[in-house]
């Protein structure tokens, strides 16, 4: 199976134009051009689930639309989107920011579905997406490093009723790579699929590594790769995996 995480930024580009005529005004354009490139190249990839971070779920500069409903129409895939504020965050009452969110894409058949949010931080979005064999978390969060750490302690409490084995992935905001995870996944038993700490930030000169896929021992990782395409301000991930006949997911017990 093929998984692909991509922080795709709203669709809205990256490199120098984005900053014109002022730092940042790039949010602020329409994304249709950019979308469908990130779409077929999406698709060139062929993966059976994908991990969106930074999804515009239908404000002015998508046209309305929802940027993965879009993605998923073209790919004849199911989608499940969730705005990454929490019901009350102040944020779901500003025009554009009410518009962000994750979302996966998938070819395989859903068992089930969730949302969980972080007691913490700004963005505090967790989906969680089960399949037969194995379940899958998409994060993003936050980068306040405090906040990071209340929000990697809470995944390790959330993970303790996940009896399968499982993936966690997303935009970890760790701007000090994997040092900032050693703990986390000493505690779960995580393993993180880029070995050699490879950067995915930014895409046109990559230097920090902020975006992870962490999975069980049981799952049998058979290909990993960032790919130097320059959409988004992130690079995606690809990570291709097996599921070993004796996955047992070590914290089932």
């Amino acid at each position: 199976m093929r998984f692909l995480l991509y922080n795709i930024r709203y669709g809205t580009g990256t490199g120098l134009s984005f900053h014109l005529p002022f730092p940042f005004s790039g949010y602020l354009r329409p994304t249709g051009n950019n979308l469908e490139s990130i779409s077929t190249f999406i698709e060139s990839l062929k993966p059976d689930i994908i991990g969106l971070v930074e999804v515009d779920n239908g404000s002015y500069r998508s046209g309305k639309n929802n940027q993965a409903e879009e993605i998923a129409r073209q790919l004849k895939f199911a989608h499940v989107y969730e705005s990454k504020y929490s019901r009350s965050s102040i944020a779901q009452y500003m025009p554009i920011l009410k518009k962000q969110g994750n979302a996966f894409l998938t070819n395989l058949a859903i068992k089930d579905h969730g949302f969980h949010y972080f007691n913490q931080g700004i963005k505090r979005l967790v989906i969680e997406l089960e399949f037969d064999d194995f379940v899958i978390f998409l994060v993003h969060l936050s980068i306040k490093y405090r906040h990071r750490q209340s929000q990697l302690l809470h995944l390790y409490k959330m993970f303790a009723d996940v009896k399968k084995p499982m993936i966690v992935a997303g935009d970890f905001n760790a701007f000090w790579g994997d040092r900032e995870l050693i703990l986390f996944m000493a505690a779960t038993g995580l393993i993180n699929a880029n070995q050699y700490g490879r950067p995915t930030y930014p895409s046109l000169a990559p230097k920090r590594q902020l975006d992870f896929i962490l999975h069980s021992p049981s799952i049998k990782m058979t290909n990993f790769d960032i790919l130097n395409v320059k959409f988004s301000d992130h690079m995606p991930l690809i990570f291709d995996f097996e599921l070993q006949n004796d996955s047992v997911n070590i914290l089932a017990g």
